[in-house]
């Protein structure tokens, strides 16, 4: 679901920026009155994590790979409002440094994955799970979100994709009929269910080792934060499986992520001209990642264990660079803990 630049005109990808860029100052001002300092952690963890996940590429055999993308896992336990933040700024950070979705994209992108994903599925988390405390159907709840809002998610990405031939030429060359059974069909058979099996096993890893995170659960004053820090470096060390798992299955990369040099394939694939559109070719340089496709320049054909070393690194790179930047944002939207609060001051935490 990372659009690549050169696929979305102009008419689609300004609109998305603005429409983001309210939607950031919104979600600002929502967290600064909800989220404490104390949890703040938490919140660079929820968008490590997103990033992390969103490594572990799971391939369909002979065809392509998806991935699980964690926003409605941080809606659940942070709110809503929160998963825009942190899903906003792993999507950054894959495009800036990794060049994971294209800079021109990345309104588009967070609008589909930081938006639609994490708001749909806590809608559909609140509407099954209410406000029991039943853990059981906490964790049914969060599933069954998960697996919603990755399909929402997708089915966005692929009308911004599929509108493109009707309003602008020379950007993505596939319409409505191809991309929406295409994206549809993959996240609705497979890659949702990834999503659902994900949210659900960490919401019952965090029942386990600390439930009050979960909602409806009286807040602790203390976060798990060294036990979910040590959680994820572990998931970090997992990650080559992203690599090794697609290339034993010999799936290619994701639907509608190609660069120009694939794109001839499987334009003919379809049934259409082999020619790459003018403007996705033009804009598909616009952004030299440092880090391309989590290698190093130069080294994308090196051998899969070699790579392997260097995602792990990129894989800690990122996790660092969301931690350290969440850490610096705090004062943009987190408020003092209840004690540290001015008298008369209201402390009333809301997840919404």
């Amino acid at each position: 679901m990372h659009i690549p630049d050169g696929y979305l005109s102009p008419q689609t990808y300004l609109p998305a920026y603005a429409a983001m860029a309210a939607l950031w100052t919104w979600a600002s001002k929502r967290i600064n009155n909800t989220l404490r300092l104390r949890q703040v952690p938490l919140l660079a963890l929820g968008a490590a994590f997103s990033f992390v996940i969103m490594m572990f590429n799971v391939p369909i055999p002979g065809g392509t790979t998806g991935h699980a993308v964690g926003a409605v896992l941080i809606a659940v336990l942070l709110g809503p409002w929160a998963a825009v933040i942190a899903v906003s700024l792993a999507l950054i950070v894959q495009a800036l440094l990794f060049g994971d979705g294209g800079i021109t994209a990345v309104g588009a992108n967070c609008f589909n994955m930081a938006v639609v994903m994490p708001f749909t599925g806590w809608w559909t988390y609140r509407l099954i799970a209410g406000r029991t405390p039943a853990v059981s159907r906490q964790l049914i709840a969060g599933a069954i979100g998960g697996y919603v809002g990755l399909n929402a998610a997708a089915l966005s990405t692929a009308v911004l994709l599929g509108i493109q031939p009707l309003i602008a030429r020379g950007y993505n060359p596939f319409g409505l009929k191809v991309a929406v059974p295409m994206m549809a069909g993959e996240h609705l058979l497979l890659f949702g269910f990834v999503e659902a099996v994900v949210t659900g096993l960490v919401l019952a890893y965090v029942a386990r080792t600390d439930p009050s995170l979960l909602p409806q659960a009286v807040p602790s004053r203390r976060a798990p934060i060294v036990r979910l820090a040590l959680a994820l470096g572990i998931l970090v060390l997992f990650t080559p499986l992203g690599l090794y798992v697609p290339a034993l299955m010999k799936a290619g990369g994701a639907w509608g992520e190609w660069g120009p040099e694939e794109l001839p394939a499987k334009l003919a694939e379809h049934g259409q001209s082999a020619q790459v559109p003018i403007h996705l070719e033009r804009l598909s340089a616009v952004w030299k990642a440092p880090l391309p496709d989590y290698a190093l320049p130069g080294l994308e054909t090196a051998p899969l264990w070699q790579l392997s070393l260097i995602y792990v690194a990129c894989g800690l790179l990122g996790v660092l660079a969301l931690t350290l930047l969440v850490l610096g944002l705090q004062k943009l939207f987190a408020r003092k803990d209840t004690d540290e609060l001015p008298p008369g001051v209201d402390a009333t935490t809301s997840r919404t």
